[in-house]
């Protein structure tokens, strides 16, 4: 019997978001003020005519998917203007109901003459702490009625860029002209790489984890294998969004190669068709073995199902997403928003999405839950993450209890 599951429920339990994008989740109203303020041309000045023409529910392609970042991108080029933002994020989020966040994005998609990378992620730390703070201290928090704020931030490097896409990217490609374009964006990562375990030791910031992001197709992991290295000899947590517009091969280099401790998407881990290497005879085997590596070692997964629906044609609607041969493999499958503003969703939305379309048990549904947070790259110490996951899982079992939701 399928699992009936109140929406209030799952607006209330404390919730978990590990993929999503800064640049792809600002709110329509400041993404207005700040292109009138910075001279930056909508399409439309009004949140309606922007759903209408740019932020839709349903995409016809990857590209249109994508036009709405050339837009966001625009205003973030300073950082009064992307503090805001994260300030606002932080906000949104916990209204929500999440109270651990890692909000990555790329800093050297936002560095110009006048903003460097460093300050761009210190503005994105400025922002969300401040969102933090006001939740941490409020009356709530402090009677023990809610559970406090945490956060993280995860830097990505680029598979592929071109000098339109940032002064950086420009000035590095003008300036590099005796390297292959593979060299380049490696150049470029490993820049990266040293640039946050650098600020990670010297500033204390919670940056937390490193990942590439992009196109994949035709832009290999492999190019990115120093950057990979330099933060796993750094103590920095790896991800890779793999699995997405790929095969399962490109999650087995993310793996092997980047030794990520999460993959973003995932999507394709099961298509044994999209395996190209003639060496696989035995295609089935080798997805299997996949999976279950991936299980074994607790590799998460980070599942963002209306964004998958969005881009990924080929899959139709959430009942056949492989989230739930995921979670029969055993994998720690957690549920993200990828982007807020371009997929118009919040994590709640994306619960409601998955418990109305998949049939779960109640132990799978608390698992997707806890998982959030036990795959989470948290800032503090060990010790302190284990009390606050073991603190959600409490809040959980209490919600539960009163809604009467069984645990098992």
């Amino acid at each position: 019997m399928k699992l009936k599951i109140p929406a209030a429920f799952l607006r209330r339990i404390p919730k978990a978001d590990l993929h999503v994008h800064l640049d792809g989740s600002l709110r329509l109203s400041t993404l207005i003020d700040l292109a009138k303020k910075h001279g930056v041309e909508l399409p439309a000045y009004t949140e309606k005519g922007l759903r209408q023409k740019v932020f839709k529910d349903k995409y016809v392609s990857l590209v249109e998917y994508l036009k709405g970042f050339s837009y966001t991108d625009a205003v973030m080029q300073d950082a009064p203007s992307i503090e805001r933002i994260s300030y606002e994020l932080g906000q949104d989020a916990i209204a929500e109901g999440v109270r651990y966040m890692e909000v990555r994005f790329a800093p050297q998609l936002h560095a110009n003459g006048s903003l460097t990378a460093q300050e761009a992620i210190r503005a994105v730390a400025r922002g969300l702490s401040r969102a933090q703070e006001e939740h941490n201290t409020s009356v709530a928090v402090q009677n023990g009625e809610e559970l406090e704020f945490h956060f993280g931030i995860i830097a990505c490097a680029m598979r592929n860029f071109n000098k339109f896409m940032s002064p950086y990217y420009a000035t590095l490609i003008g300036t590099l002209t005796q390297f292959s374009k593979s060299e380049v964006v490696g150049i470029a990562s490993l820049e990266l790489a040293k640039m946050i375990v650098k600020m990670v030791k010297e500033e204390h910031l919670p940056i937390v984890g490193f990942d590439l992001a992009g196109e994949e197709a035709g832009y290999p992991a492999a190019d990115h294998v120093a950057a990979y290295q330099y933060v796993h000899k750094h103590f920095i947590r790896k991800t890779v969004h793999s699995g997405e517009a790929y095969g399962p091969e490109s999650i087995f280099q993310a793996i092997t190669e980047c030794y990520a401790n999460r993959i973003g998407h995932g999507t394709h881990l099961f298509s044994a068709d999209m395996i190209k290497d003639r060496k696989v005879t035995d295609k089935k085997a080798y997805v299997d073995s996949l999976a279950n590596y991936l299980a074994s070692e607790r590799i998460g997964v980070e599942v963002c199902l209306t964004s998958n629906l969005q881009t990924l044609p080929e899959i139709k609607s959430v009942k056949e997403h492989p989230v739930k041969e995921m979670i029969k493999h055993g994998l720690p499958v957690t549920i993200n928003t990828d982007n807020r503003l371009v997929s118009n969703t919040t994590v709640t939305k994306e619960m409601e999405l998955l418990v109305k379309n998949v049939n779960l048990t109640p132990k799978e549904l608390k698992n997707l839950v806890i998982a959030g947070f036990k795959s989470g790259f948290f800032p503090g110490a060990y010790t302190e993450k284990r009390k606050f996951v073991r603190k959600v899982i409490d809040r959980y079992n209490a919600l539960a209890k009163e809604y009467g939701i069984p645990l098992y």
